[in-house]
Parts: C-alpha cells; sequence; structure tokens
C-alpha cells in the first residue's frame, strides 16, 4: 500500500510540475537587432525608417541601428535617430555587422553584397524588372532570408507597401508631365488643365491599378481629359463608378492603344506591379504616331516597360526625347519627394517589421505571419516564387513546404 502510495505522489508531482513548466514557461525569443544602411542606389534618397518609426519599435524591445548619415535627404539628422533610441553606425560593415536583419528601400547594390552575414534576414524592394542573377545567387549561398516589397500581401489580397508608394508614384507622373510639357523643357506647350476657350490636355492612362487611380484623380483634380485603359473591364467599370464617368474608359488593346496614342499629350504606363512586363505593350511604331512635344511617363519601368521606346533614366538625368516624343522612365519616382515617400513607406511597414518581435526562430516568424510569407522569395536557399526561378533559372520550393520541413 505505501509502494502504490509512493508512485501516486511520484505522478503527480511529475504532472504538477509539466504543468507548471507549461503555465510559466519562459519565451526564448530572437533578439532582433534592425539594421538601417544608408541607400546607395543612384539617385535614392529614401530611408527605409522615420526617427518616429524607429522610437515605436524602439519602444517595443527592437534594437535599431542606422547608417550615419542614412537620412541626410529626407533632413532627418543622426541626432533624430539617436533622440529615438538609435545605435549610429559609422560605417556600412558595422552597420551589417551588428544586425540580423537588414530594411532598406531600394534592392542591395553589388558593392553591398559582400557586407551580408549568413543568416540574416533582407527586407527591400526587388524590382523585378532589373532583378540581378548575381544578387540571387549570393543570398542563396548566403542562406539570407529575403522578402520583397512587391510581395508583401495582407490575407485581402491588397499590396500594402506596393500601394503607398504606388499613390506617390501616381500623382507625381501627373506633376512631372505637367512639367515637360512646358515648352522650356521641349514640350509641346500645353497647360494641362487648359483655360477657358483653350481645350485642356488629353491624358492617357495604361493600367486602371493605384499608379492609375492617383494619377486620373491629379489629372482630372487640374482639368485635363482622361481616358483609362486596362485588359480587364472589371476595373474599368470600377473607374467609371469611383470617378462619376467624369473620364473614359477603354479596353487596353492595340487598336485603342494605336487610336489614343494620335491624340494624346501625355500617356502614362501604369501596370499592375505583381508581375514581371516581359513584352511593352505600347510597340515603337504607336510611339512615332504620337504628336511632337508630348510626353511619355513610364511608371511601370522597374517591371520592365510599358513602352517599346523606354529605357531607363534617374532623377539626375530624367529625360531623353525619342521621335520627338519625351521620355521620363525613372523606376524610383517616389524618390523625388524623398521625406514624404519615407514617412509613407514606414507607416506602411511598422506593422511589418512589429511582426518580427517575440519569435524563436525566422522560421517562426514566418510561419506565424501571413504577411511576411507571402513577402518571402528566398528561404533556406531556395527561391520561392515561381516568376524569380524562371527568370533566373534557380531551384524553386514553395515556402510552406519548406517552413513545414524545417
Amino acid at each position: 500500500m505505501g509502494y502504490s502510495s509512493d508512485i501516486g505522489n511520484i505522478e503527480f508531482e511529475l504532472g504538477a510540475k509539466t504543468l507548471e513548466r507549461w503555465l510559466i514557461k519562459p519565451e526564448k525569443t530572437m533578439n532582433i537587432v534592425l539594421g538601417i544602411p544608408k541607400e546607395r542606389a543612384q539617385d535614392e534618397r529614401r530611408v527605409a525608417v522615420s526617427p518616429p518609426g524607429v522610437q515605436i519599435l524602439v519602444e517595443q524591445g527592437i534594437k535599431v541601428v542606422i547608417e550615419k548619415g542614412a537620412g541626410t535627404f529626407c533632413n532627418f539628422t543622426d541626432l533624430d535617430y539617436a533622440e529615438a533610441g538609435a545605435t549610429i553606425a559609422g560605417t556600412p560593415e558595422e552597420l551589417f555587422e551588428q544586425s540580423n536583419v537588414i530594411v532598406k528601400v531600394s534592392p542591395p547594390q553589388p558593392e553591398e553584397l559582400s557586407l551580408f552575414n549568413p543568416g540574416q534576414m533582407l527586407i527591400s524592394a526587388l524590382h523585378l524588372g532589373t532583378v540581378s542573377p548575381h544578387l540571387l545567387q549570393t543570398l542563396l549561398e548566403k542562406n539570407i532570408t529575403a522578402l520583397g516589397f512587391e510581395f508583401i500581401e495582407t490575407r485581402d489580397g491588397e499590396l500594402p507597401v506596393v500601394r503607398t508608394l504606388s499613390e506617390i508614384a501616381g500623382s507625381l507622373a501627373i506633376q512631372t508631365a505637367a512639367k515637360y510639357l512646358e515648352t522650356g523643357y521641349g514640350g509641346s506647350g500645353i497647360l494641362l488643365g487648359g483655360i477657358a476657350g483653350v481645350p485642356p490636355a488629353h491624358v492617357t492612362i495604361i493600367g486602371a491599378g493605384t499608379v492609375g487611380l492617383f494619377a486620373a484623380q491629379d489629372a482630372l483634380g487640374l482639368g485635363a481629359q482622361v481616358t483609362v485603359l486596362d485588359k480587364e473591364i472589371n476595373r474599368l467599370r470600377r473607374f467609371e463608378a469611383f470617378f462619376n464617368r467624369h473620364l473614359v474608359t477603354a479596353i487596353a488593346n492595340d487598336h485603342y492603344i494605336a487610336q489614343l496614342a494620335k491624340s494624346s499629350d501625355v500617356m502614362i504606363g501604369a501596370l499592375s506591379p505583381k508581375r514581371r512586363i516581359n513584352k511593352p505593350l505600347v510597340s515603337e511604331q504607336v510611339v512615332k504616331s504620337m504628336k511632337p512635344g508630348s510626353v511619355i511617363i513610364d511608371v511601370s519601368i522597374d517591371q520592365g516597360a510599358c513602352f517599346a521606346t523606354s529605357r531607363h533614366t534617374s532623377h539626375t538625368n530624367p529625360i531623353y526625347v525619342k521621335h520627338g516624343v519625351t521620355h521620363y522612365c525613372v523606376p524610383n519616382i517616389p524618390s523625388a519627394v524623398a521625406k514624404t515617400a519615407s514617412f509613407a513607406l514606414t507607416n506602411t511597414l511598422l506593422p511589418f517589421l512589429l511582426k518580427l518581435n517575440g519569435h524563436e526562430t525566422i522560421s517562426d516568424i514566418l510561419w506565424k505571419s501571413h504577411s511576411l510569407r507571402k513577402g518571402t522569395y528566398i528561404f533556406k536557399g531556395y527561391v520561392t516564387k515561381q516568376i524569380l526561378s524562371d527568370l533566373a533559372d534557380f531551384p524553386y520550393r514553395e515556402i510552406d513546404m519548406l517552413l513545414a520541413a524545417f
């Protein structure tokens, strides 16, 4: 009987202790050190996180390291960041060495690739139209977990970072077009909105997404005549309803594009950022038919090109003229308003950066966050987006399968 009682006591004691471990188990979590390097891409003036954003991250227990001078073009000083709780790194080497998560605006530049340490996480734009196989190869070899702004997606299918940057790009596209229509810039000398007795400019927007929405909104606000083209009829219906039929819509086929090019003073390429553009929608012959002094703004240039005559330009040398048409094909248009764009990017990125906190591993982070999981394009030595695998011929695995395996 005594023997039986002893066994019972032991069982009870073990059970109680097991339960106690479940109840008071201390959380073993990663110490997130988030590094924000100075942008080194040509004419990239934005910074990934503003000082107020850094303060929120630090208050939530995330250590932030920022490279000296990273916020200069946005008029954010090192003192602003230090007062927000960030540590200032004097060199990029120092920053990469201290950080396990790197957050950038533009994709890593060739000179930055050697700075990555194995096992780090990268969060930045990818720019499908200019993605480098060498970049992917390096990230794969160093076992980097890489997330692209273009892929971060909420459960309802929204692309929040892309939308934020697209809003700015759409508005700036009209502001830019108005400038290059001016006589002093070699334009046709037409006021975008016209005046009483003088017709306004005709603006054609190819793409009924977020860029197209904000471009149409600003163009109509200035008084321009606006036509929007898209291949999906339901998107055009939404535009007509949203703008109360104050614009014209048409299906984006060769016939309508060719017709509208002849009468347009401005054509804006605003195709969806979800996929790489393999073939331009507007042929060189169609561009030749445009009026002398008209303007092309190819917002889609970072995904490929909407116009056959498009080639990359920069904020330093933003335009060139071909067939009498001024072309503006800057891939990082929002960088022209670096401070506004940096605040907007911070507002959108912050909820996702906060999701990094309180997890044991990177796998745990991705497993528990749908948005970050959808944003991942490299994980555990594999490409996890089919489009990139096809583009660069790298081994592809679905992210869910990899997470289940690891």
